[in-house]
């Protein structure tokens, strides 16, 4: 493993060709993001054995972490959106404060919601979208989760800051081996230890740690931008630069979060089955948007590398290239998932008549928009990475928030559970109407 110099860096970003290099930086982001949401989706299978209501736990659990991940991703993406375009810019010390004061930010920030969350488990569990029967299984799960979220926040702050110098090789390896960890662990500790669904808990707890200890040793010995205490700067310059790379993150995942609760209360008069139904939907969707996710991060780098040294006709090539390879391959997972929807869902909850109706109905409708997500993706990324916080920002909250929200709330009064099943076909669509006005504009700017 040979160190590139800041200058060979910029070389690599700024020479070699476009395609060539969004692939070969977007391959290992993609794996990684696999590996990380199939030991997300080993918790749902391994815990799905136990019961329905535990399986429900789970999804209850995933808002939870959409909060932790906020913080990690508003941290590094901010800071790794900045540090590409100073590195773009020759401004290597500025990179290095904007690096350090991310990954202190975001260890502190997310050590301070440890104490209060463990004290009020129980009604932040309810309010999350428990029943009284799934309680006791989400208050089990969250401990843990709690307890592991400074590392959870902090590893996710290095992966992005790895890859936002062109280091995604590196950043899969770190994330990608506390994944597979996570896979071995999950029925060890579930079922031969008997721990049931807190064995889930510990083993993606322990995961967390061991990939934070691989990212930061990585970011030390290959990261061309170190993490120092002494380069930590928690000024209102440092934060405004990382507010600017980081707010449309932090829209995207709070949302997000607000989102997963406002579908776990609108399914709970349906059932414990319907709340197990959609957290399986979106784990099956999730493993599409970990593609999607991971070539829009290969294609961050490259943008900001080049943005920042005036290099436009490149930043143009790299999002087109972005867009059309992945709407080629969403259209084709469209026709899959459409076709193997039952089995999909009933491979995480087996047998069960109920969660395999709803969740295969809801992952249909969702075909139907699923192309529309490369553009979306994309262009949300390409406009946080050039520094349009206000436009990436309104659109990463229009998805989830002024859109997804509002209709998981009023849908279900006029068609009961399919208005919950219909409400992200419906918010994508409109999501891409509005994206294509503030997007195509910043692309014609480049020309100019």
């Amino acid at each position: 493993m040979r160190k590139l110099s800041a200058e060979e860096k910029f070389i690599q970003m700024t020479e070699t060709p476009v395609r060539r290099l969004v692939y070969t930086l977007a391959v290992p982001t993609v794996i990684s993001n696999l590996i990380s949401t199939l030991y997300n989706a080993a918790d749902t299978f391994f815990v799905g054995r136990i019961s329905t209501s535990a399986s429900a736990a789970v999804g209850v659990a995933l808002s939870l972490q959409a909060v932790i991940q906020a913080i990690g991703f508003f941290f590094g993406q901010g800071s790794g959106n900045s540090m590409s375009r100073q590195l773009g810019s020759h401004e290597e010390r500025t990179a290095e404060t904007l690096a350090s004061t991310g990954f202190f930010s975001a260890f502190i920030l997310s050590s301070l919601l440890v104490v209060p969350g463990i004290i009020f488990l129980r009604p932040l569990s309810i309010f999350l979208g428990s029943s009284g029967t799934i309680l006791p299984y989400a208050m089990e799960y969250m401990f843990w989760i709690f307890l592991a979220s400074p590392f959870m926040a902090s590893s996710l702050v290095l992966n992005n800051q790895l890859r936002f110098e062109g280091n995604s090789f590196y950043s899969m390896i770190g994330l990608a081996s506390g994944g597979i960890l996570n896979l071995v662990l999950d029925p060890i500790l579930i079922f031969g230890f008997g721990m049931g669904i807190a064995g889930a808990a510990i083993a993606t707890a322990i995961s967390q740690v061991v990939s934070f200890v691989l990212l930061l040793v990585l970011s030390e010995r290959i990261g061309t931008v170190r993490i120092r205490l002494g380069s930590f700067s928690p000024s209102r310059r440092m934060y405004a630069m990382i507010t600017n790379g980081g707010l449309p993150s932090l829209c995207r995942q709070s949302v997000s979060s607000v989102a997963m609760i406002c579908l776990n209360n609108a399914a709970l008069p349906y059932g414990d089955a319907a709340i197990a139904a959609m957290a399986i939907a979106n784990k099956i969707g999730n493993f599409t948007n970990s593609v999607l996710i991971g070539v829009g991060q290969g294609f961050q780098p490259v943008c900001g590398y080049n943005y920042g040294a005036a290099l436009y006709g490149r930043v143009k090539e790299a999002f087109w290239t972005c867009v059309r390879s992945m709407s080629v391959f969403l259209l084709f997972l469209a026709v899959v998932e459409f076709i193997w929807a039952e089995p999909l869902v009933g491979f995480f909850r087996a047998g069960d008549a109920a969660v395999i109706a709803i969740g295969s109905v809801a992952i249909r409708l969702r075909c139907f928009t699923i192309v529309l997500s490369s553009w979306l993706m994309i262009s949300n990324m390409f406009l946080q990475t050039t520094g349009r916080m206000w436009r990436a920002s309104v659109l990463g909250f229009s998805r989830q928030g002024l859109i997804l929200i509002p209709l998981v709330w009023l849908l279900p009064a006029f068609m009961g559970i399919w208005g919950i099943q219909i409400a992200q076909p419906l918010a994508d669509a409109v999501s891409f109407a509005i994206s294509i006005p503030m997007t195509v504009p910043e692309l014609r700017a480049l020309s100019r």
